[in-house]
């Protein structure tokens, strides 16, 4: 991409209807350029209805994204909740592209006792086997593992960033929230920057131009992420944050998945324009 891009998580809370389409329009008239698929509960655009969300989206100039389920743990222990999982990453993916969208985010699971290498070649192994499967299918989307906002759960930046470089289509989705909740850093412009800095020397500067970011504001404890804020509302530096996207010069897709969706994606992309 050759601009940053900021858009909504679902659809925005101005539209004048509750279905995808509706959604898209109302990404449009707030001024915004993107929308996220929120399939976060289930999958909840049939195969037949994605080729029309596509057509929308391409009318009204909306690129999308997709969050996959919350139900996915590409480090189970049990077989039957392993093969559940990556069947729906797969199906998210396959529905997302058919949409029109352009890459699917999703949490890669828990560490559930083991050592983080443990966990870590056990989750290589079973992504490798989902973008097997979405290339055989000819799906070409980018799979985002997101850096994740709890210390029990796997995806910490080196984690995300190391699967990237070891697995082809798999590119990162910074989770803004998540990094400064899971350990009550990350909050300061040399940080934003250093943030940047590892995904340049990890990915390349190509990386730099097709970002995938998460922002919200967010509650934490020692423990990690309770709950998403308001950027307004939180202690999340965020004029801070974007002065490092315009330093770094990204380009990408910015997701606000603040309560108050469309109004933080518009005060962000206010800060980041001006």
């Amino acid at each position: 991409m050759t601009k940053l891009l900021f858009g909504t998580a679902g659809i925005p809370i101005a539209a004048k209807g509750t279905d995808t389409a509706s959604g898209i329009k109302a990404v449009k008239e707030l001024g915004l350029d993107a929308m996220e698929l929120e399939f976060v509960q289930s999958v909840n655009i049939s195969r037949e209805n994605a080729p029309k969300i596509k057509a929308v989206a391409g009318e009204e100039n909306v690129v999308l994204t997709c969050h996959a389920p919350y139900y996915i743990n590409l480090n189970a222990v049990e077989d039957a909740k392993l093969e559940a999982s990556k069947k729906r990453l797969v199906k998210a993916a396959q529905v997302a592209e058919m949409c029109g969208g352009v890459s699917v985010a999703f949490h890669p699971g828990y560490y559930l006792g083991k050592s983080k290498e443990k966990a870590y070649e056990t989750v290589k192994k079973e992504l490798k086997a989902v973008v097997a499967k979405l290339k055989n299918s000819g799906c070409k989307i980018t799979v985002r593992p997101e850096t994740t906002g709890k210390r029990s759960q796997f995806g910490d930046l080196h984690e995300i960033l190391r699967l990237c470089q070891e697995i082809e289509q798999v590119m990162p989705c910074i989770d803004y929230a998540h990094m400064h909740a899971r350990e009550s850093n990350n909050n300061s412009h040399g940080e934003f920057c250093d943030i940047l800095a590892a995904v340049e020397k990890a990915l390349g500067k190509e990386a730099l131009k097709e970002m995938h970011i998460q922002i919200a504001g967010v509650n934490y404890s020692d423990k990690g992420e309770l709950n998403h804020l308001t950027l307004k509302d939180s202690d999340l530096q965020y004029k801070e944050m974007v002065a490092s996207w315009k330093e770094f010069n990204i380009a990408g897709i910015v997701i606000s998945e603040s309560p108050n969706i469309e109004g933080d994606a518009l005060m962000l992309k206010g800060i980041y324009e001006g």
